[in-house]
């Protein structure tokens, strides 16, 4: 498994196609790091069940949604 961006990606450029594979676990910093690498990201943002977030997008910033118990629900690009 490569990390590598495609040709003619821009470096940083979030990627969520391998993103479901976290989905359920707990939020930590290693998870938050093994997430960048899979996504290529350089920008997490970690958003808590009810937490508002600006609706700006960023296609260098991965945004991961969690549930009342920490775990993550959803992550998205942007």
């Amino acid at each position: 498994q490569s990390d590598a961006t495609a040709p003619g990606e821009p470096v940083g450029r979030c990627r969520s196609e391998s993103l479901a594979q976290f989905i359920g676990q707990p939020a930590s910093q290693d998870l938050g790091q093994r997430m960048l690498r899979t996504s290529g990201a350089r920008i997490l943002r970690w958003v808590p069940k009810g937490g508002v977030v600006t609706m700006d997008f960023s296609p260098s910033r991965l945004t991961v949604q969690l549930d009342g118990s920490n775990r993550v629900e959803a992550a998205n690009c942007g």
